[in-house]
């Protein structure tokens, strides 16, 4: 589908412009009746096309059909923006939803140029996500569960080749997190709170009415980072919820947000945490963060270094094994002594962050003296008397 060129301009005070801009108000209305009735068709016709094509065994048979419905029922929300939406907000005759809403499709447009790839996503959504507003508050019950049904299928794989794009652009990358991309990986947060917000909210709704637990096991860790949407949140919260929804995505998006792409997103979550801690100075929000710091730290081994099977180097492999057989020995704690598990696991935890962060480019000497003395009040770490700074410790065994 090509776009028209639209541009709103200021409006002209000539008679002939008043007479036409009269002439326009007066049939918006039939306009907007006649696009309705066309979307409304093209709509069924493709649902039609989608169920069969969903139920049949052989699916060449419908794909075409299918596929060709989609793209009608596309073009003919694609006029409405452009024949409806664009004349009632040029006329001044627009509610809010449709300034915003066009003022979205200009937004989805301008990637056109320079992001071609994301732009054919973002269109299709975009279109879908209008109609869909029209549906649930005009439609019959009826109507709504079989469009929802289609929406669910269409929307998780229009993010999935979002998500997959940005994963591509991260390829070319090491697995160190790298702050020239800072971009992507704020699109991709964004994607991924966007998913869970308006599709796995909706996933979740229709499995609990239609009684099957499709998704109950990712339920409580929605829940979770549902808890983070209330109020207003701080640099410590907004860490710790893209901490949950990269914990998410491992469940959701496997493939089109693979586990190297993950592991550059962690990366960079591990970074903004280690800076908050050595940022602050008030010593209770220090603490705050640094025991979130050290909840990131679990979760990127436990959700993604465990599941890790190609490393860059042996080297690296064994040292995570090596790792991962103290962890293992220390969760024998877990249901004896819970605080001497919280406390060793700690432990383990800094030792092997000290090690990872020592020769980072980054500046974490702060972070490592303040590391440095958790371990002295834990004893794991004994400090030389008479030295006023915690690089004098001995060294970590």
């Amino acid at each position: 589908m090509e776009e028209t060129s639209l541009r709103i301009t200021g409006a002209n005070k000539s008679f002939i412009n008043k007479i036409s801009n009269t002439i326009s108000k007066i049939f918006i209305p039939t306009k907007i009746g006649i696009n309705g009735m066309i979307i409304s068709a093209k709509r069924n016709s493709m649902i039609k096309a989608f169920e069969h094509f969903t139920l049949a065994t052989e699916k060449d048979n419908y794909e075409k059909k299918y596929e060709d419905s989609y793209i009608a029922y596309l073009e003919s929300l694609d006029k409405y923006v452009m024949d409806t939406i664009y004349k009632k907000v040029k006329n001044n005759t627009a509610t809010d939803f449709e300034k915003e809403a066009l003022s979205r499709y200009y937004g989805v447009i301008s990637l056109k140029e320079n992001e071609y790839v994301e732009y054919k996503f973002r269109k299709q959504k975009f279109l879908i996500e209008l109609d869909y507003e029209n549906v649930k508050n005009t439609a019959k019950e009826k109507v709504i569960n079989k469009f929802n049904t289609f929406y669910i299928e269409k929307m998780d794989w229009l993010y999935k080749g979002i998500l997959k794009n940005y994963s591509i652009k991260l390829a070319d990358s090491t697995t160190n997190f790298d702050s020239t991309k800072e971009w992507i990986y704020i699109k991709i947060f964004n994607t991924l709170k966007e998913y869970m917000e308006k599709i796995l909210t909706l996933k979740l709704n229709v499995d609990s009415k239609s009684e099957q637990p499709k998704y109950q096991d990712i339920k409580k860790d929605y829940e979770e980072y549902e808890a983070f949407e209330v109020g207003k949140l701080d640099q410590k919260d907004i860490i710790e919820k893209n901490m949950l929804l990269l914990g998410l995505s491992r469940k959701l998006f496997t493939h089109s947000l693979p586990l190297t792409v993950a592991e550059q997103c962690y990366m960079k979550l591990l970074k903004d945490a280690r800076c908050l801690v050595q940022d602050t100075k008030l010593s209770v929000r220090r603490e705050k963060a640094y025991n979130m710091l050290i909840n990131l730290i679990e979760d990127y081994n436990i959700k993604l270094l465990s599941t890790k099977v190609y490393w860059e180097s042996n080297e690296q492999r064994e040292k995570f094994k090596e790792f991962w057989s103290k962890f293992q020995n220390i969760k024998k704690y877990k249901d004896i002594d819970f605080i001497e598990y919280v406390k060793q696991k700690e432990i383990l935890f800094i030792k092997d962050d000290i090690f990872k962060i020592r020769n980072e480019k980054y500046d974490y000497s702060k972070l490592i003296k303040y590391y440095k003395r958790k371990l002295v009040d834990y004893g794991a770490m004994k400090e030389i008397q008479g030295y006023k700074t915690y690089a004098n410790c001995v060294k970590i065994n």
